[in-house]
Formats: structure tokens, sequence, C-alpha cells
């Protein structure tokens, strides 16, 4: 054996001692971060021992061998490839940056590869990949000014400016209580966002409903309601005229209402899953049916869910379906769970000593702050959402460009425990709110078969908070008439994408089939250029009923005035 390779191969022996014995810190140490985010809660991991398949260790022992040889060999003049933390000149420029790039990287692929040549049950490899990229991204050399080549440039252009930028970057974020992603002085709740013009028509302790003015001389007779979810802000339907679902209901003659949850406070600390149905959802829907008088003589309305909120909207037909209600003329589920079997990376954190913790925790009263939802959220995609903004922020002194989607992002809203508590019990650790009759919601035993009204279900095709198949899970638990829609990217730009853009694309399957798994149904999809929004445009279209004068003032008498502009106040209050 060379001198390289003897060094090659001790490297690849500490490598496995470090996975074989290091991995539970990288778990606590990601379970501390932020206080444990939602799903962290400072509780200490407690995973099963593993061990290594002996032909899948020993062929990475080999390929390991051969690459960091190789790096020995090729030593100063090794350049870091594929990878756009390391793609920027500077990096290239500088020798030592570039060999530790390298260096990382392949240190990165051989532990990821020892990850999956762990022997394990399918959550422990999971979860063990997880602390890996936790790790690999923390320890990256682009996080650090003594590595980050790019950094070092930028301070000696600027004769240390950029340090001390960096220094208030840092000071600024800390007293804010989180990492700056976009210029946030840049935006304002109902002044460059959420600024489609419209009105507080009812609110309770729980909610405010906004009725919008019509863009059309005449609407549909039947209102949408939208239900986006409570555990982000409205908003995100309404960021900027270009971009807003909201608007866009509008302007196609819909008489179009949106909830707007309260971020809680302590005095919420009590709400719970029935709270957020009965005086939420349920309240919303009765409140849209009288104000446009769909109450009378069974009068329906269109409904659309975002994410939790389609949760919630499911959940509460449900309940009206096992009282004999069915208030729906339709029901429009966008990135939503129903079934949670296909929950993505979100599953590694449940299990029932978690959920166990998190009702000892708070489920008899409190609240799970809205920074530790940020925070959970964001290390799902760490590169991206984390150490970009630590480099860009504090490293090289920038100020990040304004971006209202970032924004919203940044927007956090708080949860009260027992409403959260028996969210995870029931949805993400015992999937009960798909079986029939499985749960008692609101007094009732619910069954989602008994929802009437015919649906669109939509999914983004590389989401990773409600994967694809976790959304087209629900074709197979609804009852009524059903159309699936796949659309490109993710959970939020894959929904926010309006037609005028002109960007992405989305699937249909015209001949009506809806097999058993979502590739089955992919199988006889075809993909169509631009924005899903058109086709919902016309599926919803027919369910509006006919067209009546557009209404001159909002609301409904003495209890539904108007009580304030839209947005409102409950949007603009803070976590």
């Amino acid at each position: 054996m060379t001198q390289d390779q003897a060094m090659a191969s001790e490297m690849m022996g500490s490598f496995q001692k470090a996975l074989s014995e290091g991995w539970q810190r990288a778990l606590s140490s990601f379970g501390e971060l932020g206080q444990g985010g939602a799903f962290g809660g400072g509780q200490q991991w407690s995973l099963p021992s593993f061990k290594f398949a002996p032909d899948k260790l020993v062929g990475i022992q080999r390929d390991y061998v051969e690459e960091a040889s190789a790096l020995w060999r090729q030593g100063m003049m090794v350049q870091p490839e594929g990878d756009k933390r390391f793609a920027a000149e500077p990096w290239h420029q500088n020798p030592m940056a570039a060999f530790s790039a390298a260096v990382y990287l392949l240190n990165a692929r051989t532990l990821m590869s020892m990850a999956e040549a762990v022997e394990a049950d399918a959550k422990t490899k999971a979860r063990l990949r997880f602390a890996v990229e936790q790790w690999m991204a923390a320890s990256a050399p682009s996080n650090y000014m003594a590595f980050n080549a790019e950094a070092q440039q930028q301070a000696l252009k600027t004769q240390g400016e950029s340090i001390a930028k960096g220094i208030r970057n840092l000071v600024h974020d800390i007293q804010q209580g989180h990492v700056s992603m976009t210029d946030e002085s840049a935006f304002e709740v109902g002044r460059n966002v959420a600024t489609t013009e419209g009105a507080v028509v009812y609110e309770n302790e729980l909610f405010q409903l906004l009725e919008y003015k019509p863009l059309t001389p005449k609407v549909h007779e039947r209102p949408l309601l939208l239900v986006p979810p409570c555990i982000n802000k409205f908003y995100i339907l309404d960021l900027q005229p270009e971009n807003s679902l909201i608007r866009h209901a509008v302007t196609q003659g819909h008489r179009t209402f949106v909830v707007s949850w309260r971020n809680p406070d302590e005095s919420m600390g009590q709400a719970t899953w029935d709270d957020y149905i009965e005086k939420g959802a349920i309240q919303a829907i009765q409140a849209v049916r009288e104000i446009t008088g769909q109450d009378k003589r069974g009068g329906q309305i269109n409904t659309l869910g975002f994410c939790v909120g389609g949760t919630i909207l499911g959940t509460a037909l449900a309940v009206l379906a096992a009282r004999g209600e069915h208030p729906a003329a339709s029901v429009t589920f966008l990135t939503t769970l129903l079934r949670f079997k296909d929950t993505g990376i979100l599953d590694i954190f449940i299990d029932e000593n978690f959920v166990r913790f998190r009702e000892m925790q708070m489920g008899k009263g409190g609240l799970l702050p809205g920074g530790d939802l940020a925070s959970t959220f964001s290390f799902l995609r760490p590169n991206d959402l984390v150490w970009n903004y630590v480099v860009g922020n504090y490293l090289k002194g920038e100020t990040p460009p304004p971006f209202d989607l970032l924004y919203w992002n940044s927007d956090a809203t708080n949860l009260p425990g027992p409403m959260y508590c028996w969210y995870l019990r029931n949805t993400y650790l015992e999937d009960k709110l798909a079986e029939p009759q499985a749960v008692t919601v609101c007094g009732e035993k619910i069954d989602l078969r008994a929802i009437q009204a015919p649906v669109y279900i939509y999914g983004s095709r590389e989401d990773h908070i409600v994967p694809i198949g976790g959304a087209y899970a629900s074709t197979q638990i609804l009852t009524g008439k059903k159309r699936f829609v796949m659309g490109a990217s993710g959970h939020i730009a894959g929904v926010i994408n309006p037609p005028a853009k002109k960007k992405r694309s989305f699937w249909t399957r015209e001949d009506g089939k809806l097999p058993a798994t979502h590739a089955q149904w992919l199988e006889g999809a075809t993909e169509h250029p631009g924005s899903w929004w058109t086709d919902w445009d016309a599926w919803l279209k027919p369910h509006g009923g006919k067209q009546i004068p557009a209404p001159k003032a909002f609301g409904k008498g003495t209890a539904y005035k108007a009580v304030e502009p839209a947005p409102g106040r409950y949007v603009k209050a803070k976590a």
C-alpha cells in the first residue's frame, strides 16, 4: 500500500468511527436548534443501534481510498466541481480553498454512502441520512471565514467593510430572532403585500373573515371561500397583484372570501383542534352562506383549502356531513394531506415518545412558538434556507434582496399547544383522519367519504412538505367526482404560479382514471406548459352557478358589516 493509500485508508477508518459513534450527537445538536423547532423540542433522540452492510462498506472504502489518493496526487491543482457553494471564481483561484472544498465534497459523498449502507429499518435510515445532511451542511468550508475564499476576497476588495457590515447584520438578526432571508424593511402588510381591496366582515377569537371587492360587473351566485393554513399567514395567496391567487379569483368573477387566522397569544393557549373546526372553518362557511344568501333553500358555496387549511376544511366538511349538512358545491385541495402515510421528511421526527413529550409539554395548554415552526421548516433545506444566508449576510456583509415570498416565509405564526398536539397524534402519528369514524371531532364521528362535493386535488411534484404521493392519496379517500392535477416545482412556488408569468408546467389525465398510486396515474398523464390556474378556472366555473350583479357593499346587514379594511389587524400581529 502506498503512503497516499495508507493515509486515505486511515481517514476512511476515522469516518466510519465518526458515523458509528457520532450520529446521535448530530441528531441531538439539530434538536437543540431554535429550541428544538416544531419537531425537535429539545427531545433527546433515542434510536436503535445499527450496523453496516459489509459488502457495501468494502465498496465505499475502496472508492474512498481511490478518490482520496487521486486528491493527494493532484494536491493544490484540484478543482471542486458540481456544487454551487464553491462555483465562484475565488474558490478556483485559491489552491488551499479549492483543496479544502474538494476534500469536503469527497467526505460528504462518503458519509452519505455510508448512511445508505446502514442495515436498519426505514425510519432509522431516514433519520440517519437527515442527521448526516445537517452535519455536512453545517461543516462546509464555505460557512467559515477562514476557508471561504469568496468572502476573503470581498473583505480585501472592500478594505474590511464587508466584515463590518456582516457583524452589523449578525447583531440585527440576533435582535430580531431569526436569520434574514430578505430585506424585510422593504415590505409592509397592507401597503405592498396583501393589497387586494376588501374588508373584514366578521371576526371572532380565532379568525377574521375577509370579503374582496368584485372587479367584474357580475359575479357567480355561489361565492368562493378560501381556507389557508393556520401555520402561516393568509397573504401567501395575496402577495403582489401579479401573483395573487385571491385577486385572480376575483377577476374570474368569483365573490371571494378568505379566512385570516389570528396569530395566537397566551389567551389562545387552550384552543383545540375542535375549536379550529367549529369556531373556525364551520363558522366561516356559515358566515359566507348567510352574507351571500346561500343559507336559504340549501344554497351552497365553493371552497378551497391550502396545506393544513385543506386538512381543516376537509375535517369541517366531514363534521357537517355527519350532521346531515352539505354546504359545499365544490372543494379544492391544494397540497393537502388527508391520508398521512406519505409525509416525506417530516416523518423522521414523529414517533410515540415524541408525541407524548409534546402532549406533556403543551397538550393541556400553552403555545408552540412560531419561530420553532420556522426553524424546523428552514432546516429541511439547510443549504438553501439557512447556510446560504449565514454566508451572504455575515461573511460577505450582503443585504439579501427584497423578495415578497421570503418576507412572508419569515412572518411566523404561533400555534395553540392542544390543537397542535391533537393534530400530531391523530394525523402524522396514527393517521386516523382518513379512517371512517376512527376519530371524533366536534362531537361527531367523521368519515371523509361522506363529503359529497366534486373535488379538485392539486399536488406539487417537488413538494417536500406534502409529497406528491401524499397529495394524490386523497383521490383514493374522497367519493365525489374528482380531478387530480400535478404542478411543477415545490410547496409554494408550484401553487403560486400565475398564468401571466408563463412559467413551469402542469400535468392532467383526461381519461379521468385515478389508479391506486400516483406513479400509475403519471403513466397516463399529459404535460401542459404554463400555470395550472387556467385548468382550475375552467373546472370551477360551472360550479359557480349563474351570473348575478356584483354587490355594491361588503358584508350584509348589522351582523356582517365591514369592521375594517382588508387585510385586517389579525394578520399584522407578530409571533
